[in-house]
């Protein structure tokens, strides 16, 4: 398995309140996590920081988890206790008060892929030459899409697209998507914040994950289009090849 994360301020912000990186356990099973913080004073990036770091403390802590279900039971747990940390810390202190951030993470177990996510960062699949967009956005314009209210084409566009209906220390609790797949050998997985997914189509995207290049040559052309399309927010990403061996972390970039 090869693997990298990349992260950039944009072109507008002068901090970066997204976080993340791929880890790995005791026995060197990886995990990779990309959280985009949000919030007042700019809290966002502590939020994003604090789930990060939690969730790499736990896991650095973990023997193998092979079983998928064990993987999602230990992922609800974390993330449940995640949530706590980071909700906690908002109410003790009024200039964190509000503060929250996405999630998506992703642990690989020989063929399986288990994924969670929070909020409107996404994990994109590659196999051969089709992408699919696995998580679903928890937004408010994803929301008008599935009620027909509204198309894909319009969403991209509205107003409200970046207002997310559900993030990670914004309150006492909160729901995790988890799900288990199969991945195979030459399979691709990208896992981004929006600052990447608002400035590319799923289409481009394809086009960039399935490039017959080094994962380095791929991030940093899909971070230097983002920012040439104004770069208004931070761009996180983290691709994972799938090389055939067993699952191994590659040394983040």
């Amino acid at each position: 398995m090869e693997g990298l994360f990349l992260t950039h301020c944009g072109q507008v912000r002068n901090h970066n309140e997204d976080a993340g990186g791929i880890f790995e356990n005791k026995t060197s099973q990886p995990i990779a996590i990309i959280a985009d913080g949000m919030g007042g004073h700019k809290a966002g990036d502590v939020a994003s920081m604090l789930a990060v770091e939690n969730m790499k403390k736990r896991w650095e802590e973990t023997e193998t988890v092979q079983n998928p279900n064990d993987i999602e039971q230990w992922l609800q747990n974390i993330i449940k206790e995640t949530n706590e940390q980071i909700f906690r810390k908002s109410q003790e202190n009024k200039q964190l008060e509000g503060m929250g951030t996405t999630l998506v993470a992703a642990v690989m177990s020989g063929s399986s892929l288990t994924i969670a996510h929070i909020g409107d960062s996404r994990l994109y699949i590659a196999r051969g030459e089709h992408v699919e967009q696995v998580t679903e956005d928890h937004s408010f314009v994803n929301e008008l899409v599935k009620r027909g209210e509204i198309t894909e084409g319009d969403a991209e566009v509205h107003p409200y697209k970046n207002y997310i209906i559900r993030a990670l220390g914004t309150e006492a609790q909160v729901d995790t998507d988890i799900k288990t797949l199969t991945w195979d050998a030459g399979d691709r997985l990208l896992l981004c914040s929006d600052g990447l997914s608002d400035k590319l189509s799923q289409t481009e995207l394809a086009q960039f994950i399935t490039a017959d290049k080094g994962m380095n040559e791929i991030g940093q052309e899909l971070i230097d289009l983002a920012n040439e399309r104004g770069g208004e927010d931070n761009i996180s990403l983290i691709l994972i090849a799938h090389d055939g061996s067993d699952s191994e972390a590659g040394e983040p970039a």
